[in-house]
């Protein structure tokens, strides 16, 4: 269901709240302007983080950001990057991040005929004990490097 979100974040009440205050015309045209520029860049925003949520697997935009795409004619590679959150059990105290563990590939559902293959970082984290712990995430399907919602599908069609 699509809705008119128009004022539904923080700035967007702001600009609003500005927008009908007594001010000079000049600066109530600028800030006209730049809610009309960040309306456009947000509700693209938002509709590329709806449709991406669609070609992902399930939840994977919670966890992490897509920080770049490369395609060729047989191909769609998406490298996804775990977001900076520490291990709910270890939050509190003073876990700091220490880069990223080597990119694990997984192959997704295929689009528009190329494959899909999701190439993600989990961030590495160090307690203050000097261990190193990462977030637990099971998007790879047990013994597989498919995801679990493709591998699941192929074991529906071929048993």
């Amino acid at each position: 269901m699509c809705e008119d979100n128009t004022f539904e974040n923080p700035l967007s009440k702001i600009l609003h709240h500005v927008l009908h205050q007594p001010i000079s015309a000049h600066v109530k045209n600028k800030v006209e302007q730049f809610r009309k520029y960040y309306l456009r860049v947000f509700t693209k925003y938002d509709t590329m983080k709806e449709l991406l949520d669609l070609i992902l697997p399930r939840d994977v935009l919670a966890c992490f950001e897509v920080v770049k795409v490369c395609t060729t004619s047989a191909r769609i590679d998406i490298y996804l990057d775990e977001k900076n959150i520490p291990p709910a059990e270890y939050s509190g105290q003073g876990v700091l991040s220490k880069g990223f563990t080597v990119p694990t590939s997984i192959q997704d559902f295929p689009l528009r005929g190329r494959a899909v293959y999701l190439h993600v970082r989990r961030r590495k984290w160090q307690l203050p004990s000097g261990d190193v712990v990462s977030n637990k995430f099971s998007l790879a399907a047990d013994g597989t490097r498919y995801s679990r919602e493709f591998a699941s599908f192929l074991k529906g069609i071929l048993g």
